[in-house]
């Protein structure tokens, strides 16, 4: 973003710093910078978050008040020690509103979230002389098996008939036959057989007389 020259001072007077910088080159282009991080909603689930904005320097005043105020190392100050120092600022920015969202309705205020991002990433900026233009926020589940979940639930489905569906596509990708009758909540039968269990121990029991266990349970054959 900016190149630097530095050389030493022999003359030590009017309290003037022994080191003296000269910028040779200020890019004044649109710059853009991406950073992300994890973020936690209502119900302390993992949101993942992803910032892109894009920033530039207005005016050679600003470009001083960079050089001045913009802490840097070497003889360079690159767009990734400006995405250092805006990085908590964002973060901050996003759990401020994630936070006191449920993981459904994140999406929904994906447009209140960017404007909170934009103002307070506008204000810390404006102090180092660096202009903001755009900001864009993407916030997503962080755990793969949420997101397919929410994905299911967006096709109309209840939360228990996304569960559902959701095993049952995991069963289907094994080869487990039953996975359709996953998908409906019906048992599944092989052969067209229904096992069944005689009731006859339970019965014998309430009613007093000795029960005779068999061995072998009924089936009933449709």
């Amino acid at each position: 973003m900016a190149i630097l020259f530095g050389n030493m001072q022999q003359a030590f007077y009017g309290g003037q710093s022994p080191w003296q910088y000269e910028a040779l080159y200020i890019n004044r282009a649109k710059l853009v910078l991406k950073t992300s991080g994890m973020a936690l909603s209502r119900e302390m689930a993992e949101m993942a978050y992803s910032v892109d904005y894009y920033i530039h320097v207005e005016t050679r005043e600003a470009a001083v008040q960079l050089v001045q105020h913009m802490p840097y190392r070497g003889h360079a100050l690159t767009i990734q020690e400006v995405n250092g120092y805006a990085g908590p600022v964002i973060e901050q920015a996003v759990n401020q509103l994630v936070q006191i969202t449920p993981l459904e309705s994140v999406n929904e205020k994906i447009h209140d979230l960017s404007q909170i991002v934009f103002q307070h990433l506008q204000q810390f900026l404006a102090t180092y002389g660096i202009s903001l233009d755009t900001v864009k926020v993407l916030v997503f589940p962080r755990d793969e098996r949420m997101k397919a979940l929410i994905s299911l639930k967006a096709f109309g489905l209840s939360e228990l008939d996304a569960v559902r569906y959701y095993t049952a596509m995991l069963m289907a990708e094994r080869g487990i036959v039953s996975a359709p009758n996953m998908a409906i909540g019906q048992p599944f039968n092989i052969s067209g057989v229904q096992p069944t269990a005689s009731t006859d121990r339970y019965t014998a029991v309430s009613s007093g007389t000795p029960a005779v266990v068999s061995q072998h349970p009924a089936q009933q054959t449709r």
